[in-house]
């Protein structure tokens, strides 16, 4: 029971997480984790729970503290942001018309459907950009874009963009 609470007080106390997570963090596997979360993140429709907000700031500790490249680590955030959004569209974009083949339900309804499609061809690029500064929705735009059929060149130009803001959120 004590190396529980030993535990917790380590989460909760900055320098020992630093410590704890240091080591890592500042190796080649910290960098593929950090990939990984932020794919998963951005990418996959459940990583919206991921501590992406949060890592970033303990990212940005650790490269404080000189035990990370702060360059390697925002151009492997970016690709991770960019390349998990791709995903999500195009799993939005293959998985969205089967969605909504079947007849209407309560849930998925052609006029859904319609609605955000137009949407996306009105305020498409603003929603990418925005939802990188937003948990959960971050997770969930780019899928919703490729169900609506977004134009794929234009939703890859604000993904982009988006995705090199320089925070990769």
């Amino acid at each position: 029971m004590s190396e529980i609470l030993e535990a917790i007080r380590a989460l909760t106390n900055p320098e020992k997480l630093l410590a704890l997570l240091t080591p890592l963090l500042s190796s080649w596997v910290g960098y593929v984790a950090l990939f990984g979360i932020v794919f998963a993140e951005t990418g996959l429709l459940v990583g919206f729970f991921l501590p992406g907000d949060s890592l970033l700031f303990l990212v940005g500790t650790v490269a404080g503290a000189g035990n990370l490249d702060i360059v390697a680590v925002n151009f492997v955030l970016m690709a991770a942001a960019i390349l998990g959004d791709s995903l999500g569209f195009a799993l939005g974009w293959r998985t969205g018309a089967r969605i909504f083949t079947r007849p209407d339900s309560s849930l998925f309804r052609r006029e859904h459907l319609e609605r955000t499609h137009a949407f996306y061809e009105k305020h498409g690029g603003k929603t990418i950009i925005y939802a990188r500064f937003v948990p959960i929705i971050r997770t969930f735009a780019p899928f919703v874009a490729g169900v609506g059929r977004m134009n794929y060149k234009r939703f890859l130009s604000f993904n982009l963009f988006g995705g090199s803001d320089g925070s990769s959120r």
